[in-house]
């Protein structure tokens, strides 16, 4: 699979701990991704979302495939204002042309703070090569 995560999970910050292909996690720092009001950002839950559902998706495609984000949703439980947020991914649905994962985000303590949904379409690697 491609190496390097994309400027925006570098900015952000966010740390792949483990990969399989039933099972994603990552971490991502609250501190440098709050809204004004010192809370975890909303998007910066789902972007954790979409990297870790996008991350299964690729791994689920790969060599042949590789996934684009076409849908997520996030329903968003409660907020954190420091410490590491830990995201988990598992597969819901894996075929040929899509794969769907359900993300859940908590903190420290183990509390569900957002729980999400992505869908990722899986394209033909040829069809794309340069």
């Amino acid at each position: 699979m491609p190496q390097g995560m994309g400027a925006l999970n570098d900015r952000m910050g966010i740390e792949v701990v483990e990969v399989s292909p039933q099972r994603v996690v990552a971490t991502m720092p609250v501190e440098g991704n709050t809204q004004p009001y010192g809370l975890l950002h909303g998007g910066a839950s789902v972007v954790l979302a979409e990297t870790l559902g996008s991350i299964g998706a690729g791994l689920h495609g790969w060599p042949d495939r590789f996934a684009v984000g076409i849908d997520i949703n996030a329903t968003h439980h409660r907020s954190a204002t420091e410490g590491l947020v830990t995201g988990v991914a598992t597969p819901v649905h894996l075929g040929r042309t899509t794969a769907c994962f359900d993300v859940v985000i908590s903190d420290e303590a183990g509390k569900r703070l957002c729980t999400s949904r992505i869908t990722c379409a899986l394209m033909p690697r040829e069809r794309y090569a340069g």
